[in-house]
Order: structure tokens, then sequence, then C-alpha cells
């Protein structure tokens, strides 16, 4: 009982420091950013409202000792379920969504009954299991963080707490001459693709910038967001990128993250490979059976109209990195060389060649590069030829373990101390 009680004033603690020091998730005051904020200030997302209801739910999960009053199978039965419901409720959510697209359907609130209902009591059951199955994977990939040497005294600091949540979405901004991230504007969940492309167009017009308005997967507040998915792997991988955040935050890597684009990339980078680390590490201890599932990839559409059918005649895989990274390397090349409407519309010839290979990308310029290219753990891609996405990988290579690597590059404060590292 006293372990308990203590756990909880623990939690309590912690959620208290985390709260005030992330609740408010907002950018550090520039220029840039409240140019930006003029067109944002109405739509932006409440983090500290959602913060605090977070903490709430979790100080309450935390005060009757989920999960570790049930067996090992009752954890992973919860967990399953949970994904289960989710998946559910995601195909009826579907299923409203086409019925209101249907002109045939003109009563559609008498039509839609039947499935508002459904959803209703999936939402409530998915309400129901959420802390349980929470719990149960906040307190599995603590094990494996015990396990591998990222405790202060066999503790993880911070807790891992995470909550499942529609996710706001994120405006990036980028100069129109060169790639780099001037801001980073957190807004409302419920934006269509035609709002976006609006205030899209009011910004880049009003600052003469280019702008993006990108889903994410997650948000390093604390407790951390993630994305609601039915896909664990994926899911345990952002649970832990989510928490890598929060351990940094307390390190000159994690404080020193809008400094400049190249500590960002580092911090990104460090982040993306303790994530898919750790989640290959929970997933293999308590999940074995779903090692080898892929992670869908949600912008790859199957056959879009100009797509050519799987019987036509063979044709070269299209390596979607690879492409990315030439159009990358060739979009920076005409950056440097101050050919900005060259470069931008090439950048749109290359995004009509992706969606002729399959994949839906809204748009592609210096703000898509500015967010894609700071997740460098993986070589080519989004990040070009940019040298610090390579630097933190050979970091990595030549650390003895993962906690090594994390210890290591969290204390340093400039990217060339990371290449003085290597």
């Amino acid at each position: 009982m006293f372990g308990r009680i203590l756990h909880t004033l623990e939690t309590a603690i912690l959620l208290l420091v985390f709260s005030v020091l992330l609740g408010y998730s907002n950018p550090p005051v520039t220029d840039e950013i409240e140019n930006i904020r003029f067109y944002t200030r109405q739509i932006e997302f409440d983090y500290v409202s959602w913060t605090f209801d977070a903490a709430f739910l979790k100080f309450k999960s935390a005060s009757i000792s989920l999960p570790h009053t049930l067996d090992r199978e009752t954890q992973k039965e919860i967990v399953m379920q949970y994904l289960r419901v989710t998946q559910q409720a995601i195909e009826q959510e579907q299923l409203l969504e086409q019925l209101y697209a249907d002109a045939a359907i003109t009563d559609k609130e008498t039509a839609s009954a039947s499935l508002r209902g459904n959803i209703t009591n999936l939402h409530a059951r998915q309400a129901e299991l959420a802390p349980l199955a929470e719990a149960v994977l906040q307190s599995q990939v603590s094990q494996i963080l015990a396990e591998i040497g990222l405790t202060a005294g066999g503790q993880t600091i911070p807790n891992v707490l995470y909550h499942a949540t529609p996710l706001p979405m994120a405006l990036i901004v980028s100069p129109r001459d060169h790639i780099e991230q001037t801001a980073n504007v957190s807004l409302e969940t419920n934006f269509t693709v035609d709002e976006q492309s609006a205030l899209e167009s009011r910004v880049d017009k009003g600052e003469n910038v280019s702008s993006l308005i990108v889903p994410i997967g997650g948000v390093g507040v604390y407790p951390t967001m993630v994305m609601r998915t039915t896909n664990l792997p994926w899911l345990m991988e952002v649970i832990a990128h989510e928490w890598t955040h929060n351990y940094l935050t307390f390190r000159p890597l994690g404080i020193l993250y809008d400094q400049t684009p190249e500590l960002r990339t580092m911090n990104e980078t460090t982040a993306s490979i303790a994530g898919k680390e750790i989640g290959t590490l929970t997933l293999q201890r308590f999940y074995p059976e779903l090692v080898n599932v892929s992670n869908p990839n949600l912008q790859l559409i199957s056959f879009p109209q100009s797509h050519p059918n799987p019987g036509d005649l063979p044709r070269p895989p299209f390596d979607f990195r690879a492409e990315m990274h030439e159009t990358r390397v060739t979009v920076d090349a005409l950056l440097a060389e101050g050919k900005i409407e060259e470069a931008e519309a090439y950048m749109e010839e290359r995004r009509l060649l992706f969606l002729q290979n399959g994949y839906l990308l809204r748009k592609i310029n210096q703000a898509y590069f500015a967010f894609h290219g700071a997740y460098a753990d993986v070589p080519g891609g989004a990040a070009g030829e940019d040298p610090v996405g390579p630097a933190v990988r050979a970091l990595r290579e030549k650390s003895a373990t993962l906690a090594d690597f994390i210890n290591r590059i969290s204390w340093m404060t400039s990217f060339e101390q990371l290449q003085q590292a290597r």
C-alpha cells in the first residue's frame, strides 16, 4: 500500500512539473512566428487544457496501481481488445463519412441513426478500455527501458505516460529561398483539405513564405500525445519516440531544440532511432507474433487513376526514398543558385511523378522538406545531403548500447560537438 501511495505521489509531482514546462507546447516567441500567428490565433490547439485533462486521467490510473494487479496474459488481452474496438470504431466512422458523401441519400440523419448509435457505443467502450490498455503499454515500455539502462536509480525518469487522442495539425513554415523550419504552429484537429489549402495560401501570399499543414503521429507534451491507431508495432515506436523527447527535455539537446536546424535534426533523429529500437524490443518481448508485421504507408494509394494496373507491362520499382532524396538535392542546388521559381516548378513536377506512382502528396515545397528532412534516422529521403542525420547514425553505430548513445548525444549543444565525437 505504501508503495502504491508513493508511486501515485511521484506521478503527481512529475505531472505537475512537466505540465508547467511542456503543457503550453508553443514555439519560442520570434518575429517570424508572431507574424504567422496573425493567421492562426483563433484556430490554435489548446495544449494547456488537453495536458491537464490527460494528466488527471493518468493520476487516476496511478492511484489504483494499474496494471500491476493484472497478470501478463490479461494485460495482453486488454491491449488486443482495445485495438479491436478501435478498429471497429474507425470502420463505423468511415461508413458514416461515406453515407454523408452519398448524394442519393437525402435524409442523412435518419439513415445514419444506427451508425451513429454504434459509434457512440464503441467510443464509450474505448473510453473504458483506454486507461487499462495505455497503462499496460506504458508498463511494458518502462520494463524495456529499465533493462537497457535508461533509468535513474532503477526508475524511468520521466515515467512513460501517453494518451491516445485526435492530434492537432502542424502548420510548418519555411523561407522560399532556402529550406529551414522557421515556424511550427499547432492547429485544431478538425481541418478539411480545403481549409488547409486556404490557410496555406493566405500565409504564403501574406508573408512570401512556403507553408504546409502536415499531420503528426505524436507530440512530446506530458503525458505525450499519440495518434489513435490499430497498428501496435507503430504505436510502440511512437510511445518510445515521444518518451525520448521527454527524456531529452532536461538535457541540453532537448532544451536547445529550437536553437538551430542542426540541433532540431539531431533531436528528432535521436528520438526516431530510439523509438524504433525500443519499440522493437518491446514488441519482441510482449507481442512476438507481431514482430514481422509491417507498418502501413498511410500516404500510399493502391491504384489511383493514373497508376498502371497490375497486369500491365513490368515497370522498375519506384523507390520513394531514393526519388525524394534526388528531389531534395536538386531543389537545394536550384535554391543555392537563387532559382526559386524554377525550384518550385520542379517540386510540382516531382509531386506529379510521385502521384503517378501511387503516393498521394498534396504538396512538395520548401516547408515539406523543412519538416520531413529533420527525421533522418534512415539514409536518403527528404533530408537530402544534410550531414546531420548521417552523423547521428554514425554515433549510434559506434556506441556500444542505445543508452550510451542517448546519454552521450543528449548533452551536446551543437552540431560541431557531434562532428568531433564521430
